[in-house]
């Protein structure tokens, strides 16, 4: 059994969202630090794939907007 301290905002907070869902104030504390747990467990998106990104980088941080110019420019490097 755990006993804390809220301030009293936090626990109106607590007491009226309890009560919109239709939980008591045990059940929306449980389940709230169980989502808590659960997702400092899971790593992100980012995490997952930290060491793929950037890894075939062609070195231009503005293929997205300037794409047109740049395939234009490699086009006629070509025929030159």
């Amino acid at each position: 059994m755990i006993t804390l301290r809220l301030d009293p905002k936090l626990e109106q907070t607590i007491n009226n969202t309890a009560k919109n869902l239709g939980l008591t104030k045990s059940e929306l504390i449980r389940k709230s630090i169980d989502a808590y747990l659960d997702k400092l467990s899971k790593p992100t998106a980012w995490e997952i794939g930290e060491n793929l990104f950037g890894k075939y980088s062609s070195g231009h941080n503005n293929l997205s907007t300037n794409r047109k110019e740049l395939i234009k420019n490699k086009i006629k490097a070509k025929r030159k």
